[in-house]
């Protein structure tokens, strides 16, 4: 395991479709496509407004517990570190905590995934703390669909952010788009224009079951094949030597003029499971080794319930080795998670 995510809030900004769905918009997109799968159940009952739990701040883990982890998990291998949410930038003084793992040492690659409405706020902070990369979740360039997928209107604000981003000088600044059918897969080819005229790498996500109103269906999900045949069709993409990073989750092409890369994250269609070397730390301090784990170990009562480095480390150990085999989409025993993606981090 080299590459942590950690979630330091749940709350979030947005509603997004694919992961706190409460607008009218994604009640109406899905309805219409349960009828036409005539599904039994009526959409009705699954489009009920839903109550977020929201963790009380005493749950949350502090920037001290937090940083406190990292440093036991780099003593046992970690390199990599990315800050989620939620929307990360809803909590505050998110450059303290940046500052306080670079300190740290060790971390090869720091970095944080926003959806970008407040980024402007927080970017030279963050740039100057000692953050590397920044990556930001933008699903459609226009500005009604936008809406429809995000619950909200920030476009002009999000695409602010980017090319703020870009001034900054970060490592690298990536765009991640998750892609529904009916919604914005129309979009594919303008999203990957962009990207190559701002010299940006974009990553498409297929649509994962990890919405808060359970209404992902297998037949929402673009296949990440189909995503790169479309692309290859219109663009001349070179393929990206990743041998030597074989945990990397995208496959990847760049622009043969060097602007920017393509990359397609295909975990239902093309799972990677077998070379996944991740772990994930929830805001309330539950460690999650996979997206769709059942089961949460709460690093809580050993935080505060004065354990030594030593015990903290032990822990950690014992949660890794039982890491599943790999996630069950598609599998008859398949069981959604019980908290949405913006619970769980990224």
């Amino acid at each position: 395991m080299r590459d942590l995510r950690i979630s330091i809030t749940d709350r979030c900004n947005f509603r997004c479709l694919y992961c706190l769905p409460e607008t009218e918009e994604a009640k109406d997109f899905y309805q219409s496509k349960w009828d036409a799968l005539r599904n039994p159940q009526p959409a009705a009952a699954r489009t009920t407004p839903i109550q977020y739990d929201w963790k009380p701040k005493a749950q949350l883990l502090t920037y001290e517990e937090i940083t406190r982890i990292v440093r036991v998990g780099l003593s046992l291998g970690l390199r990599k570190i990315r800050l989620t949410g939620g929307e990360p930038l809803l909590r505050r003084d998110v450059p303290v905590l940046v500052q306080a793992l670079t300190a740290l040492g060790g971390i090869e690659d720091l970095a944080i995934t926003t959806n970008g409405f407040l980024f402007a706020r927080h970017g030279a902070a963050l740039r100057a703390a000692g953050l590397h990369r920044v990556s930001f979740s933008l699903d459609s360039l226009d500005a009604v669909n936008f809406r429809k997928m995000t619950g909200r209107d920030g476009l002009a604000e999000v695409l602010a952010a980017i090319e703020q981003a870009q001034s900054l000088g970060f490592t690298a600044v990536k765009v991640n788009a998750v892609v529904i059918r009916g919604l914005n897969d129309h979009e594919l080819e303008t999203l990957a224009e962009w990207a190559h005229s701002r010299a940006l790498s974009l990553r498409f996500i297929e649509f994962m079951p990890l919405d808060s109103s359970r209404a992902w269906q297998r037949d929402l999900v673009v296949p990440g094949r189909e995503i790169v045949a479309r692309l290859q069709a219109r663009f001349d993409l070179v393929p990206v030597d990743q041998s030597q990073n074989p945990a990397e989750t995208a496959r990847r092409w760049a622009f043969p003029d060097g602007r920017g890369e393509i990359g397609v994250i295909a975990p239902v269609t093309e799972p990677f499971c077998g070379h996944c070397n991740r772990l994930r730390l929830t805001a309330d301090g539950r460690v999650r080794t996979c997206l769709f784990s059942l089961e949460e170990p709460d690093l809580k009562p050993l935080l505060r319930g004065g354990a030594t480095d030593a015990d903290l480390a032990a822990r950690l150990v014992e949660i890794v080795r039982g890491k599943e085999a790999g996630h069950r989409i598609g599998q008859a025993d398949f069981v959604q998670p019980a908290r949405s993606m913006s619970c769980i981090g990224g």
